[in-house]
């Protein structure tokens, strides 16, 4: 079963375009682009919607 984490590798800022990414097996550069995207209008919508992902997905488990 698949999880989404925000990977403890991979991450620029917080994680959660690599997580998302991994998750829905896709290249995180697009995901990232997206988010940038949905930035420049104001900021809000891509800059919201990311935070509330970072608050949101739990960090990948340590590996044992």
């Amino acid at each position: 079963m698949r999880r989404l984490y925000r990977p403890r590798s991979n991450r620029m800022i917080a994680g959660v375009c690599a997580g998302l990414g991994a998750y829905f097996n896709i290249d995180p550069t697009i995901i990232r682009i997206l988010f940038v995207l949905l930035a420049l209008p104001g900021g809000v919508p891509g800059t919201l919607v990311y935070i509330i992902l970072w608050i949101l997905m739990p960090d990948e488990p340590a590996a044992l």
